[in-house]
């Protein structure tokens, strides 16, 4: 197709056969054709395609109508098939020295990407809901196999691109102590703020790891949109990711002063202050999942 590039010019010609006895056939006398036309192929005896570059050929074809033939009719042939490629060849060097490095831009463009096979089913979501999600979203044609062959076809290389990376984002693994740098604040509850930390990834950051201190309100910290910097502190037996925000000397304080609390706790009696503590020892909703947590231990 027109646009798509290739690594060297490719030219082709098709070769023609007159026979001058049809009893005889190519052990009489003949005439090769080169470059025919529609009716030479009509009322010819063989229609020879040649197509390669000016290192050789890449592909071949034939049809022949008379009975045989010889070493040398092909030698032949051969040789004015090689004579016309090469002039064509040197025709598109005269109008465009090398092929282009990118597609055009009317050209389909695709992109192949492997996941694992029990990866499918968190591509594609309940219904097929997230798999429509990323192709409305990118414009893109997505094809998933059974061995988790994955096919992103598009117009747009940026498009294929957003599509490639959301898939490898949702099924890559994430690992206790990485940091985000764009995380994208999502959800804001009670408890905290979910911040998304790759395409389709979210985890939670407890008000307890948004800044040193109290904090009543996780509004007050972020809003919806905020891009904010968060390390993966904990992934639970469920998978779930717990983020912190605190980093550097505000996570030395933060640690500091949860020792001192602790402290303070055993030292008058586990009667302990509020600070962040309120947040715990209290049922709060995660995902559709209640979970209560205990720090009195």
């Amino acid at each position: 197709a027109a646009g798509v590039p290739l690594k060297k010019p490719v030219a082709g010609i098709a070769m023609g056969l007159m026979v001058k006895d049809e009893d005889k056939g190519v052990n009489g006398d003949y005439v090769i054709l080169t470059d025919i036309q529609g009716l030479e192929d009509h009322i010819g005896d063989m229609d020879f395609k040649v197509a390669g570059t000016y290192d050789g050929i890449t592909a071949i074809q034939m049809d022949i109508k008379v009975k045989g033939l010889t070493i040398d009719l092909l030698r032949q042939a051969l040789k004015q098939a090689k004579d016309a490629r090469v002039f064509i060849l040197d025709r598109i060097k005269e109008v465009i020295a090398e092929p282009r490095k990118t597609v055009s831009t009317f050209a389909p463009k695709v992109e192949v990407i492997q996941i694992k096979p029990d990866q499918i089913g968190l591509v594609i979501g309940g219904g097929g809901a997230t798999i429509k999600k990323i192709i409305e979203q990118t414009e893109t044609e997505i094809d998933i196999n059974d061995e988790g062959r994955v096919v992103i076809t598009g117009e747009k290389l940026e498009k294929i691109q957003q599509a490639k990376d959301w898939i490898l984002g949702m099924t890559r693994e994430i690992t206790v102590g990485e940091t985000f740098e764009h995380g994208k604040v999502m959800r804001i509850v009670d408890f905290g703020a979910f911040v998304e930390v790759l395409p389709g990834r979210e985890g939670l950051v407890h008000v307890s790891k948004m800044a040193v201190g109290f904090v009543k309100n996780p509004s007050e910290i972020v809003k919806l949109g905020d891009e904010v910097k968060v390390r993966v502190e904990e992934i639970d037996e469920m998978g779930r990711v717990n983020l912190s925000m605190l980093f550097g000397d505000d996570l030395v304080k933060a640690q500091q002063q949860r020792q001192e609390r602790s402290n303070n706790r055993f030292g008058n009696n586990n009667r302990g202050g509020r600070d962040n503590d309120e947040h715990r020892n209290s049922d709060f909703k995660r995902d559709g999942f209640r979970v209560k947590r205990d720090f009195r231990r």
